[in-house]
């Protein structure tokens, strides 16, 4: 056992993930035409309108078609329905935690073919700010809140069923990966309605926004992700746990230098065990780069199966799996 620890600790993480990432998306994009079905509740944008190569689909579709019900089917038997959907959409997620996103999402996986493109290019990128980084890490818990409460409008007839589901229509994931599939059918403006004229025409500019912005910063789209601000909401007793002994660590800020998601507290607090924040993903680059042995580490239902070691930090730097000191 202390062998394959010892192996997992010294493994070249960049690497793995990128295998990882691949087959996870080869999967979920391509995996219908195998008749692969994981169902409609993944914690993760598998998207439903891939009609014929999804592998499953991500719950955010059926929970807004569930709360768009009449109110009186909604509150009464098909109630039901939304708390069971649910139920399931947890069990698939507490094994993973926020590692759907760091590891499965095909639009995460985009993002940082994205972002490997820009370095081949050499095209410079910056950070946040810590007030900027403040204010957008907002903005997903709005777009879920909107998420919910539009559907449920839409079941009491205070807005147009034209909305449908109005996150989809604003997703850039109903445009994007079904371009992989030969699929460019949802490149098009409804102009059936004014609320559909309205929904589909902004559905494109953020497709165009998530385009541009995944190739000026990592990981763009993730900090306005309502399916992230659910996932953190509920993470509390998920099985995949990031954890952090404070006395070990040295504020050296390798591990906050790698952060796609540029979460400074990864390198300022101290006092904190488990440090994992909302914007996380769960990479565990963090855990890859910190030199100080134990400073980080990776737990699975409470069993360590990653930490940070300095053997392990020495093998990854001569490798070049090093640093990506940020541009401005």
């Amino acid at each position: 056992m202390k062998r394959l620890k010892d192996a997992v600790d010294r493994v070249d993480l960049n690497r793995f993930r990128f295998w990882l990432q691949l087959a996870m998306f080869a999967l979920l994009v391509y995996g219908g035409y195998l008749a692969v079905d994981l169902g409609s509740r993944l914690p993760m944008f598998s998207c439903g309108f891939n009609e014929e190569g999804r592998a499953g689909v991500c719950y955010l579709l059926p929970l807004q078609h569930q709360l768009s019900r009449p109110w009186p089917q909604l509150f009464g038997i098909a109630g039901v329905s939304v708390l069971t959907g649910f139920g399931v959409f947890f069990l698939w997620f507490i094994v993973l935690n926020k590692g759907w996103c760091g590891y499965v999402c095909p639009l995460g996986t985009i993002q940082d073919w994205i972002t490997a493109l820009r370095r081949r290019l050499g095209a410079r990128y910056s950070r946040y700010t810590q007030g900027q980084f403040r204010q957008l890490s907002r903005i997903k818990y709005l777009l879920l809140a909107l998420m919910v409460l539009i559907p449920l409008g839409i079941g009491g007839g205070w807005f147009s069923r034209d909305m449908g589901t109005p996150f989809c229509l604003i997703c850039p994931g109903r445009m994007i990966l079904p371009m992989f599939t030969g699929d460019f059918s949802q490149f098009t403006i409804d102009f059936s309605s004014k609320t559909a004229l309205v929904m589909t025409a902004l559905g494109m500019g953020i497709t165009g926004l998530f385009l541009a912005g995944a190739f000026v910063k990592k990981r763009f789209f993730c900090f306005f992700c309502p399916m992230s601000a659910l996932h953190y909401l509920i993470s509390k007793p998920a099985l995949l746990k990031l954890k952090k002994d404070g006395d070990k660590c040295t504020r050296c800020g390798d591990c906050y230098t790698v952060c796609d998601m540029e979460i400074k507290e990864i390198a300022d607090d101290i006092k904190t065990r488990d440090i994992m924040m909302d914007d996380c993903i769960l990479c565990l680059k963090c855990v890859a780069a910190c030199p100080e042995p134990g400073a980080l580490k990776a737990n699975f239902a409470s069993v360590t199966f990653f930490e940070s070691t300095e053997a392990g930090f020495i093998k990854r730097s001569q490798k070049g799996i090093g640093l990506e000191q940020p541009e401005h």
